[in-house]
C-alpha cells in the first residue's frame, strides 16, 4: 500500500487546545447551567456553549485548511509566477515541503530548495525527514534540496534565485527587527527581476513596506477568507 503524503496541521498545540477547551465550556455548560449570586440566579448555560461553539468552530475551520484548504493556497501562490520551468526557486520556512514540492512540479530544469528550524510547534510532524520523504512520494526528489538553515541569514550567494516563496513562516522569526532582516535577506538572495511571494496571517504590512524601501515593486495581492483560516494575506514582491 502507497503511503499517504502528509502536509501536517499548523499550529498543533493551538488547534488541540481549542477542541480542550470545547469539552471545557460544554460541560461547564452541561454542569454549571446556572449559579447563585445571593438572590440572584445566573444563567451561564448560553455564555459556556457559545464560548464552546466559538473554539468549536475555529478549530474544525483550521482542521479544514489543513486538509483541503492549503492545497488551494499553494496553487494561488504558484499561479502568481510566470513559470518557465528551469527557474531555481527557494521555500522559506517549507515544513514538511508543500511550496517547494508544489513548485518543482512546475519546473523542467530548474530545481526547487526548502529551508526550515523544523519547530514541531509550528507544524505536526514537522521534519526534514517527513519532508524529504514527501519529496520521494510526489516524485520530485531529484528536483529538490533540503536544507537546516534560518531565514535570517542563509549561505546562499546574491542573486541566486529567479522565485522565494513562504507561507505562515515570517512571523515566526521574532520581533519586527527580525521579520526586516529576512525581508533584507530575501531582496539579497533574489536575482534582478526575480519575484518573492510572501503568504502570512500578519505583518503583511510590514514586509510590503521592508521591500518598498529595498526598491522593489511590491503588491499586496488580497487576503483570502474562504480557504484560508485564520486569513492569510499575500504580498507580491519583484525585485528591480
Amino acid at each position: 500500500m502507497m503511503k499517504q503524503i502528509n502536509y501536517g496541521i499548523d499550529g498543533p498545540k493551538f488547534v488541540r487546545n481549542l477542541f480542550l477547551f470545547v469539552v471545557i465550556f460544554y460541560a461547564t455548560a452541561l454542569a454549571f447551567p446556572r449559579f447563585q449570586i445571593g438572590q440572584v440566579t445566573v444563567n451561564t448555560f448560553a455564555l459556556t456553549f457559545c464560548l464552546g461553539s466559538l473554539c468549536l468552530a475555529e478549530g474544525v475551520l483550521m482542521l479544514l485548511y489543513a486538509w483541503k484548504g492549503k492545497f488551494a493556497h499553494r496553487d494561488r501562490i504558484l499561479n502568481l509566477v510566470h513559470w518557465k520551468g528551469h527557474e531555481t526557486v527557494l521555500d522559506v520556512g517549507t515544513g514538511l515541503g508543500l511550496l517547494m514540492i508544489g513548485a518543482a512540479k512546475r519546473l523542467t530544469s530548474g530545481n526547487s530548495i526548502g529551508i526550515d528550524i523544523w519547530n514541531k510547534d509550528d507544524l505536526s510532524e514537522n521534519s526534514f525527514t517527513k519532508a524529504s520523504k514527501n519529496a520521494v512520494l510526489e516524485n520530485v526528489a531529484n528536483k529538490i534540496e533540503l536544507k537546516e538553515e534560518n531565514i535570517l541569514q542563509t549561505s546562499f550567494q546574491n542573486n541566486h534565485f529567479d522565485v522565494v516563496l513562504s507561507n505562515l513562516c515570517l512571523h515566526n522569526v521574532g520581533d519586527k527587527e527580525n521579520r526586516k532582516t529576512a525581508c533584507r535577506e530575501i531582496h539579497r538572495i533574489l536575482k534582478k527581476g526575480g519575484v518573492a511571494i510572501i503568504s502570512d496571517i500578519v505583518h503583511h504590512g510590514e514586509y510590503k513596506a521592508a521591500f518598498q524601501e529595498l526598491g522593489m515593486t511590491t503588491e499586496k495581492v488580497g487576503t483570502f477568507y474562504l480557504n484560508t483560516y485564520q486569513p492569510l494575506t499575500i504580498i507580491k514582491a519583484v525585485k528591480n
